[in-house]
């Protein structure tokens, strides 16, 4: 049987050029050595093939994350020291059910403080936990755990789905009445 297969192969004239010499496909090495570094590598198990990043220095086995389109693009001095500048951000979540909203460090992704209608201490306290009033205490007792953790500014963004109106304004301006510094960005 493996005399039929090559003798196929040679019938249907596959033939490959190595060096200076025209070899039939068989015979072909699919790696050639020379000096201890390997020419031709073959494909890695994954099907990724092995790359060499662009000044040569190092091979990774990974594919190439896509690069800028413009990598000498000037970045201001705004964009590269607003988190510094206002490292607090405020998160707010509300559904039908609850409230809660969080006081997030942006550089280290820690949250200082947070406040929620489902935790059992508000829980018990509010007659609902979702209207103004829970959102309201939110922002109160959010405030004062804000303080307790030294934090008296912070920056607020809502998400794009959502509106500044109704119990989100509620959380914010109770915050700002409360005694937090809060500047809400809106597009």
């Amino acid at each position: 049987m493996l005399k039929q297969a090559i003798g196929r192969i040679c019938r249907t004239n596959v033939y490959a050029c190595e060096g200076n010499n025209v070899l039939p496909w068989s015979y072909v090495p699919s790696c050639c050595f020379h000096n201890g570094q390997a020419h031709m590598a073959p494909r890695s198990f994954f099907g990724v093939e092995d790359f060499v990043d662009d000044d040569n220095s190092r091979p990774y086995t990974y594919q190439k994350g896509k690069k800028s389109k413009n990598p000498n693009k000037h970045i201001s001095f705004k964009q590269r020291t607003v988190a510094y500048m206002e490292p607090f951000t405020l998160d707010v979540f509300i559904s039908k059910r609850f409230v809660s909203a969080s006081l997030t460090h942006r550089v280290t992704s820690k949250q200082v403080a947070v406040a929620g209608t489902n935790s059992k201490d508000i829980k018990a306290v509010l007659r609902s936990r979702s209207d103004i009033p829970a959102c309201i205490a939110i922002g109160r007792i959010l405030a004062e755990r804000a303080m307790e953790a030294d934090v008296y500014t912070a920056s607020y963004t809502p998400r794009e789905r959502d509106k500044f109106e109704g119990k989100i304004r509620a959380v914010v301006q109770s915050l700002i009445d409360n005694g937090i510094d809060l500047k809400v960005y809106l597009d």
